[in-house]
């Protein structure tokens, strides 16, 4: 404990800091369009009444409703698949630090939507922000993962999912009547994405750029020697070099891989499904059902002050980062989501985001990173844009459908999952090519031992 403590330098802890706000925007924006339902949805029917001189129907409420949750997910699959494009070409440092402008961009469009009369600015910021968290899913894990020494890659890697869901806590509480969710200052909260990103802008100059894109993207031994230096607070970084250099010489073996050659290839066939499954475990868990229609799941448990309810599954969240309209039923959809949450982030919550890191090797990590990414956004536009009208088809039993998929991605997690805790990104891609990755190589301690890491 005392060296892994050693090797949590003060240089170390600014590059996460500085990566993880872009984690803290993804989840504010995510969390962010749930507790002012009311109000956003009376703006839109005064929109619509000053427009056509007659009220807004339910069914195209709807629409426009689910639609403003979900376009956050389409530009999220357009950012995740884009994440290479960036980080090849400038570097994972900068390329955060460029994405920026699109959440500026964000917090104008829709922090003045109410002033212009527009939802449809509101939903094109909605687009934007969520291009940039898409490019954030790929950056933040990548980067995290790339300049943690090893024995605390999982350790800080699980930094991404705490900022994600700090930030839908954030977004909760700012969300509240009393403070920004009311009718005259939601925009306000819609634009104060602006801030997060004007603080990273801010502090990532002062944080190094990744040492293995410096040695294997740039060919800079110098730089990333000088790089690791800092990040260790330490002289001796000959161990983290041989293995980017060995890392490095593995590639030149391999011909450039490119998206189809993941699937292609036997080599990435087996870790490109495990990245791909782990998203949607993610996200077909229901998880964000929950943090983009609590509000209104428990106004129909019966709960009476729903914002403080769906508060309270964030703290939830965070902490560890379907009723009838029989009164005592409500209190069972609270107990129930806390419970779900809660368990959302022991394993489904922290682990897919940087285990495609540990799984790829430094030639295909951009490209599985934005298949992973793109897997992730899918689905988290099913859930967003189809919820409201399957909940209207299932009422109460909805959620059975997240279980049945729970149980197969549990089966699937316990047979195919590699173990990855202390090992080189270079052992980890020998075990695929050896057929290490089987259940059979784990004992039970070392299985659940994936979970364990993400919580450190």
């Amino acid at each position: 404990m005392l060296f892994l403590l050693k090797q949590m330098t003060a240089r170390l802890m600014l590059a996460v800091g500085g990566a993880v706000l872009g984690s803290l925007q993804f989840g504010y924006n995510t969390g962010v369009i749930n507790a002012p339902q009311k109000v956003i949805e009376e703006f839109y029917n005064e929109t619509w009444l000053t427009r056509y001189a007659e009220p807004i129907t339910a069914g195209t409420l709807t629409t426009l409703w689910s639609l403003s949750v979900a376009i956050f997910s389409v530009g999220g699959m357009v950012g995740s698949f884009s994440v290479g494009l960036f980080v090849n070409r400038f570097g994972r440092r900068n390329s955060m630090l460029m994405s920026n402008s699109l959440a500026f961009l964000a917090a104008i469009l829709m922090g003045f939507s109410k002033v212009a009369y527009s939802f449809e600015m509101l939903i094109l910021g909605r687009f934007i922000v969520g291009l940039y968290s898409g490019l954030t899913t790929g950056f933040v894990p990548m980067y995290v993962g790339e300049v943690s020494p090893t024995a605390l890659r999982g350790a800080l890697g699980t930094f991404h999912q705490l900022g994600i869901v700090v930030g839908i806590l954030i977004a909760q509480v700012f969300g509240m009547d009393l403070i920004m969710g009311n009718e005259s200052l939601w925009p306000l909260l819609l634009g104060f994405t602006f801030i997060p990103s004007l603080l990273q802008c801010i502090i990532l100059p002062f944080a190094p750029e990744s040492p293995r894109f410096l040695l294997i993207n740039r060919n800079e031994e110098n730089k990333a020697k000088s790089v690791l230096k800092k990040l260790r607070g330490t002289t001796d970084v000959s161990s983290d070099l041989q293995e980017m250099k060995e890392e490095s010489r593995q590639m030149m073996r391999e011909k450039k891989v490119t998206i189809l050659e993941l699937f292609r290839s036997p080599l990435y066939q087996q870790p490109i499904l495990i990245a791909i499954v782990l998203q949607l475990s993610q996200q077909l868990s229901g998880i964000n059902a929950v943090f983009y229609y609590s509000t209104s799941i428990f106004e129909k448990s019966g709960v009476e002050q729903p914002v403080y309810a769906t508060i309270g599954s964030g703290v939830v969240n965070t902490c560890l980062a379907s009723c009838d309209q029989m009164a005592w039923m409500s209190y069972i959809s609270i107990i129930a989501i806390f419970g779900f949450v809660a368990f959302f982030e022991i394993g489904p919550g922290p682990i897919p985001w940087f285990i495609v890191a540990e799984l790829f090797s430094q030639g295909p990590r951009p490209a599985a990173f934005a298949i992973a990414g793109l897997s992730n956004w899918t689905s988290n536009f099913i859930v967003g844009m189809g919820f409201q009208y399957v909940e209207q088809l299932c009422g109460p039993y909805v959620f059975i459908i997240f279980t049945v998929l729970l149980i197969l991605f549990f089966i699937f997690t316990y047979f195919k999952v590699p173990e990855t805790r202390g090992r080189t990104f270079d052992e980890i891609a020998s075990g695929f090519r050896q057929g290490g990755a089987s259940q059979s190589d784990k004992t039970p301690d070392e299985f659940h031992s994936l979970g364990a890491d993400s919580q450190v």
